[in-house]
């Protein structure tokens, strides 16, 4: 079933009435998250040019490409994780949405409410392993297996704190509807 945007989506008048605290960090994640998506953005400009050079580099010029396709693989890993929790803010994600038609509205609540919660369980283990996959790159030194060779404490540091925000940005909405809001 293929639908608009929630009506709800973006009106969260009623949390800062019910909950102060609550509102602040809503509004502290959703500034963090706008200018990660504008770093974002320049990231994957950044990886577009690398990419258009490393190709024409190498069909020009005949010049190896020791560090362009890793550069932007990094750069497009780091936009789409530290992204997650912009995307998740604005109900971006793909839902299937085949049983909103046919459930009440109280059942619907609880059903959205508990796919957060299992979104929540699931993206806190993988921003825990990510953590653990982050650090043991940087104590262990780890570094690529290519030519040029970058710590891939960077990339799974990235994910790590993509993942970290995304599970911030979930448990809010698990805690607005808690709270006296609207989801």
């Amino acid at each position: 079933m293929m639908h608009g945007p929630l009506p709800d989506q973006n009106d969260h008048s009623d949390i800062a009435t019910s909950n102060a605290l609550v509102a602040a960090l809503q509004r502290g994640l959703a500034f963090c998250n706008s200018i990660i998506v504008v770093v974002a953005g320049v990231a994957l400009v950044a990886a577009c040019i690398i990419l258009s050079y490393s190709v024409l580099g190498r069909a020009l010029f005949h010049s190896p490409n020791y560090w362009q396709d890793e550069a932007a693989v990094f750069l497009l890993v780091g936009a789409t994780f530290m992204t997650a929790a912009y995307v998740q803010g604005q109900r971006g994600h793909i839902g299937v949405e085949a049983f909103v038609g046919l459930l009440p509205p109280m059942v619907n609540r609880a059903r959205l409410w508990l796919v957060d919660l299992a979104s929540f369980l699931f993206c806190a283990f993988f921003a825990w392993k990510s953590w653990t996959l982050a650090h043991e790159a940087w104590v262990d030194g780890q570094v690529s297996n290519s030519m040029w060779s970058p710590p891939l404490a960077i990339p799974y540091g990235l994910m790590a704190a993509g993942m970290t925000l995304l599970c911030l940005q979930i448990l809010l909405q698990l805690i607005i509807p808690l709270s006296g809001g609207r989801r």
